[in-house]
């Protein structure tokens, strides 16, 4: 906690008092264990990797036959500047991934590693390519089913295409409840998970960076400062809306991305000779682990649970920034998505796995003893300190360099989840200004109770929410993929149409031909 001023410790036992009960039925009812050949087993976990699994079957593998026209829809090659929506592609793709994007990549990435040996993170990058297909599926929906007001303001997300794509599959009452609780959940996660928590650790971060708590920032005075200075930010930013957020995101997600992985690469090339070893370590302890508990099931399971953890693919939220897209065709904006989870998961956490690894630092092979023997290694906290002793093995000045990479991820996301809480609560309780408002007073209060309060129940229940949200999410999921077919094929008959050389008024015009011949009003739809 930042503050230690005994206040601050009342408040934070009085409100986990009143949540701890709430925490317990829930958060072990969403993460309950099975016993899989002498490792624990999420059942959640399970739950996200075989939508995975299936939906990577059901596609015909999407995630790997498309990634050529996922990259060229991000970099504009069909952009349509004067189709519905408030984003381009690339910007949808960049407010999705920093929700994304955070401090598990940085810390529960570590953690993963130190615990789940080498090995899990081979497992991790298995299950951010299976979260691919998820993703492309959850965020057609989003586009296929959002809703567009009067001022071209976007909606969109499970709350819209569990109703809307479940009443028109004839189940209109579980399309309902579905929607709803949505809404609830990821309204909870956004003011709690997605909000305190970010706050609340990057704070940590720079307080232990600055005199290791003997700082300014170590205070009372420095905590209210720092939350009062990020809400007054994020505050700016949620006032601008998904366009502000795009913009901001397009330039906010590169940078960050760019700072870290450099760092990481620095790291790698410090120890290049070790490379080749670590490589072999991480696919050799993938299937064979040393020092894990539960053996090759332990890696894969801690693996698999961090990956789903980090990209969040079929919790429902990232397509509530996808729906924003400018775009014709609901597909399009599904094949970028499936780009998310190799950034968050393929590529950051996997870069920061080898790091870890190939540096050995003095935390994590303590950390990796303790896990061994039986201790307990959790916390963002002493993730972070894992990931930072890495670094400082080749540049012992990048503890205050992570600071800043701790804060770029935290503030992202904090932005990017303010906004998926207010389309949440905008379902829930109407888009009146008066409405909106109140929604933005509280998220931006709790920022700055997010700098002097630690109230960790709290926490564990939105991460509870969120999770339970997967659930409902993937029931639509399966039963809306045939939609989601029906919209890849448009989209793949459009691209193969346009890189032939023919432009989009003659193929607008071909499909609203075609639609009024078989009776249907889509095609004269999207010809507008």
């Amino acid at each position: 906690m930042a503050s230690g001023e005994s206040w601050t410790d009342d408040v934070d036992e009085a409100v986990n008092d009143v949540f701890q009960p709430i925490r317990d039925v829930l958060y072990d009812a969403v993460f309950y264990e099975i016993d899989l050949f002498g490792s624990a087993f999420p059942l959640i976990v399970g739950w996200l990797v075989v939508a995975g699994v299936v939906l990577t079957a059901y596609f015909g593998a999407p995630q790997f036959r498309y990634l050529g026209i996922s990259l060229r829809l991000v970099r504009g090659k069909y952009d349509q500047p004067d189709a519905p929506g408030e984003v381009t592609h690339f910007q949808a793709l960049t407010s999705a991934v920093s929700g994304t994007v955070g401090l598990g990549n940085i810390a529960g990435v570590a953690i993963a590693v130190s615990i789940g040996g080498p090995g899990a993170a081979f497992w991790m990058i298995m299950c951010g390519l299976l979260g691919m297909a998820t993703k492309f599926v959850e965020c057609t929906l989003g586009v296929k089913y959002r809703e567009i007001d009067e001022n071209g303001r976007v909606s969109g997300g499970p709350m819209h295409y569990l109703r809307k794509g479940l009443a028109e599959r004839g189940l209109p009452g579980l399309g309902k409840v579905l929607s709803l609780l949505s809404a609830v959940m990821i309204l909870f996660f956004a003011l709690f998970g997605g909000n305190l928590f970010q706050v609340n650790q990057s704070l940590e971060q720079l307080a232990t960076s600055t005199e290791d708590y003997t700082g300014f920032f170590g205070g009372s005075g420095g905590a209210l400062l720092f939350g009062v200075v990020v809400a007054a930010l994020v505050a700016a930013v949620l006032i601008g809306g998904i366009r502000a957020i795009g913009e901001v995101t397009s330039r906010l997600v590169p940078a960050m991305a760019i700072l870290y992985l450099t760092a990481c690469l620095v790291v790698i090339l410090f120890n290049v000779g070790d490379v080749p070893d670590a490589i072999g370590t991480i696919v050799t302890e993938a299937f064979n682990p040393e020092g894990v508990t539960g053996g090759l099931i332990g890696a894969l399971i801690i693996g698999f649970q961090r990956a789903a953890f980090s990209n969040e693919a079929g919790v429902g939220s990232a397509p509530i920034a996808h729906s924003a897209v400018k775009t014709k065709r609901p597909a399009t904006e599904g094949l970028v998505a499936l780009i998310e989870p190799f950034l968050d998961t393929v590529i950051v956490c996997a870069m920061t796995a080898l790091t870890i690894v190939v540096a050995a630092g003095p935390e994590y092979i303590a950390a990796r003893d303790a896990a061994a023997e039986g201790g307990e290694v959790s916390g963002t906290t002493v993730g972070i300190s894992i990931t930072s002793d890495a670094f400082e093995t080749a540049m012992p000045w990048f503890p205050g360099v992570l600071t800043v990479a701790v804060f770029l991820f935290a503030f992202s996301t904090v932005i990017t989840w303010g906004y998926y809480g207010q389309k949440a609560w905008s379902h829930l309780f109407g888009d009146r200004p008066v409405s909106v408002n109140i929604y933005r007073v509280v998220f931006c209060l709790l920022i700055v109770a997010g700098a002097l309060l630690s109230v960790g129940t709290l926490v564990d229940l939105a991460d509870a929410f969120l999770f339970a949200a997967a659930v409902c999410n993937i029931i639509g999921l399966y039963l809306l993929a045939p939609v989601v077919k029906r919209e890849l094929t448009k989209v793949l008959v459009y691209v193969r149409r346009r890189d032939a050389g023919e432009s989009d008024a003659q193929i607008e015009a071909d499909e609203a031909r075609a639609a009024g011949e078989n009776g249907s009003g889509e095609g004269a739809t999207l010809a507008k």
